[in-house]
């Protein structure tokens, strides 16, 4: 009877989940499986020779290792300056404990094409920074239309989730530990490195992972701040599907995404169960 009873209050769940991602992964997985011709009219079929063209052209390959290299520097440097700012937040017992977290998330508030902006008015060549370099005298730098300001901007719209997700997992921190530590004599260095790291330890792969995941399927960045010219995944399915409207191409893509993310949640569980 319970379970008959847990069945049917998970059932609006499963519908909203089938209606909003299994359905349309479906239809993705059956464009991807059609064809486009030398003309470029799209053929209705059942094959894998869009599969086959992405596999052999050398730049999907190179497409893939940017885009993880990129997001993981951008997940790698989310969570080094995301890291502090959590463990400051989840030991502060200030009345404004409160204000500081949501000013730490405050740019989930503003929408990512925004913030793009924003970072190009600061990065551009008549920007903040380089304005600030030319009054002093230092020669101008290209921080944008380029890889750097991507990576700039991919960190900042990723470190927020990173942050968020640190404080979820800094359940596990029992304080007293870290107290009995500081008693029997351990410096607040050894104590973070014997006691606070390897707790917190599942908080920051898991924060890591959501920011790499993020940013691998990240689009808006790399195409306003890369100006053209920096080329990942998520860039070329838009093209492929906007520009050149090769349908299949772009499908078989995005499928290739999913199984590479996949793939990395895999082996964050695997990961996970080692350190348990």
């Amino acid at each position: 009877m319970k379970r008959s009873a847990g069945f049917l209050l998970c059932l609006p769940a499963m519908a909203l989940l089938a209606l909003g991602f299994l359905w349309p992964f479906t239809v993705l997985i059956r464009m991807s499986l059609n064809r486009t011709d030398d003309g470029g009219t799209l053929v209705p079929d059942l094959s894998l020779a869009t599969y086959g063209k992405l596999a052999a052209d050398s730049f999907t390959w190179s497409m893939t290792a940017d885009s993880v290299r990129l997001s993981a520097i951008a997940a790698s440097l989310a969570l080094l300056l995301g890291y502090p700012m959590a463990l400051v937040l989840f030991r502060s017992r200030s009345r404004f404990r409160g204000v500081l977290a949501v000013a730490a998330v405050a740019p989930l508030l503003v929408s990512g094409t925004a913030r793009v902006i924003g970072w190009l008015a600061i990065l551009g060549d008549g920007g903040l920074i380089n304005g600030a370099f030319a009054a002093v005298g230092l020669p101008r730098l290209a921080l944008i239309n380029n890889w750097t300001g991507v990576q700039i901007g991919l960190t900042e719209s990723v470190m927020p989730y990173a942050v968020l997700a640190l404080l979820a997992g800094f359940g596990r921190l029992d304080r007293r530990l870290e107290e009995a530590a500081a008693t029997l004599g351990a410096r607040p260095l050894v104590t973070f490195w014997t006691v606070t790291l390897p707790l917190t330890l599942p908080a920051a792969i898991g924060a890591w992972l959501l920011a790499f995941l993020l940013g691998v399927s990240a689009f808006i960045t790399p195409k306003l701040m890369g100006g053209g010219r920096v080329f990942v995944l998520a860039t070329e399915i838009y093209d492929a599907a906007m520009q050149t409207l090769d349908w299949p191409a772009a499908a078989a893509l995005s499928v290739y995404v999913l199984a590479l993310l996949v793939v990395v949640l895999l082996a964050q569980a695997a990961l996970s169960r080692r350190l348990a």
